[in-house]
């Protein structure tokens, strides 16, 4: 397969992830209410929960807005921009939020699958900052590069 045409998958699937993702966070109080017929806990921490998912269903889409910047620099073939630096560090920030916020959801109630989320976002946050790192270097030699000629 060509490299514009996984690339161009690749943004669809990021633009449907984002437009469920904010279906899926609108309707946080109805579908939390309707699972709380049948998880007794999620009945009774209703109010927590709801509040918890929906900051960390916008935290989510904040990341992935950020990805749908960053594609449209890929797909102009002109990636090395201070953009995606901000919006790198952007994500990184995110994750970090993630992280505190599923920290706070462990309190309320902890599982394996939520210590492997946070486990995932302070990786990917970290990630985020040195790949920021070495995209403002590539934009600095491209800079110079582009003085010198």
């Amino acid at each position: 397969m060509k490299r514009v045409t996984i690339i161009k998958i690749t943004k669809y699937l990021v633009d449907f992830m984002f437009g469920a993702g904010v279906l899926v966070t609108l309707t946080l109080p109805w579908s939390i209410k309707w699972a709380g017929q049948y998880v007794e806990w999620l009945a009774m921490n209703y109010g927590e929960i709801v509040t918890i998912y929906f900051v960390l269903g916008i935290l989510a889409l904040a990341i992935i807005w950020e990805l749908r910047k960053m594609f449209k620099t890929v797909l102009s073939r002109n990636c090395f921009v201070r953009g995606n630096v901000v919006s790198l560090k952007h994500m990184s920030y995110y994750s970090g939020l993630i992280v505190l916020m599923s920290v706070v959801r462990s309190i309320v109630y902890t599982t394996v699958a939520m210590l492997v989320v946070i486990l995932v976002f302070v990786i990917a946050g970290l990630f985020c900052q040195v790949l920021a790192q070495i995209f403002d270097e590539a934009i600095n030699f491209k800079e110079e590069n582009d003085l010198t000629i």
